[in-house]
């Protein structure tokens, strides 16, 4: 399910484009703190911004530039200030896309709809750096996985021993490549690093309702199937 965070101030606004997100399942998250757009957008961790550009305290012109410097989630603006020169600000300060305002609501689905095609239909999970596997959703560039309504985060190092496993999906990878990208250096690493590692990073996914998903091959290394 596609997350979508709405930064709007108007509360008809978006609660009407809440209840049309969610009528075509998707999941809406209404910002309700505009002093504090990053935190709720890193909480959220969504997968489009819907932001308008006139906003309390900070315009949406800031927040987008402030969420650039963290993320390439894909950020559509609405905004009653369709003229050119707010459309190709927009577009230089990392937009993806701008809806002028007042606007057809089933317009604004089909551009929503666009977009998340384009970015995450067309782009491999490399690229994205969201992966999968059944109802788990990892972003690896947030360091974050998600079952149902459990959100996990994770270390460095368990970060990395999935994006490798999730990369690699459907195929052992082992335990020396893992080690090899894990801990890039000269010095020696002693095996039970790694076992010590996918055992803490096991637990952590148990601990959210992810069971089994890191298998073991006895002689070979870890696979996710």
């Amino acid at each position: 399910m596609y997350r979508i965070f709405i930064v709007e101030d108007d509360d008809i606004i978006s609660d009407s484009i809440a209840d049309m997100l969610r009528s075509w399942g998707f999941e809406a998250v209404i910002c309700q703190d505009f002093r504090s757009v990053m935190e709720e957008f890193l909480l959220c961790d969504p997968h489009l911004i819907l932001m308008d550009i006139s906003l309390p305290f900070f315009n949406g012109y800031h927040w987008c530039s402030e969420i650039r410097k963290v993320s390439k989630v894909p950020i559509m603006f609405i905004s009653s200030a369709g003229d050119n020169m707010n459309i190709v600000m927009a577009i230089n300060m990392g937009a993806d896309d701008f809806v002028a305002k007042p606007f057809d609501i089933d317009m604004l689905l089909a551009k929503i709809q666009a977009l998340l095609r384009r970015t995450y239909d067309f782009a491999t999970p490399q690229q994205t750096g969201l992966f999968t596997c059944g109802d788990i959703m990892f972003n690896s560039g947030a360091g974050t996985v998600s079952c149902g309504d459990k959100t996990l985060e994770l270390s460095r190092n368990e970060n990395k021993i999935l994006t490798i496993l999730m990369e690699n999906r459907g195929q052992v990878v082992a335990r020396d490549v893992l080690m090899n990208k894990l801990w890039e250096t000269d010095c020696f690493v002693d095996e039970n690093t790694l076992s010590v590692n996918v055992a803490r990073l096991r637990k952590a996914l148990a601990d959210i309702g992810i069971e089994d998903l890191i298998k073991t091959r006895k002689g070979m290394g870890y696979i996710i199937e």
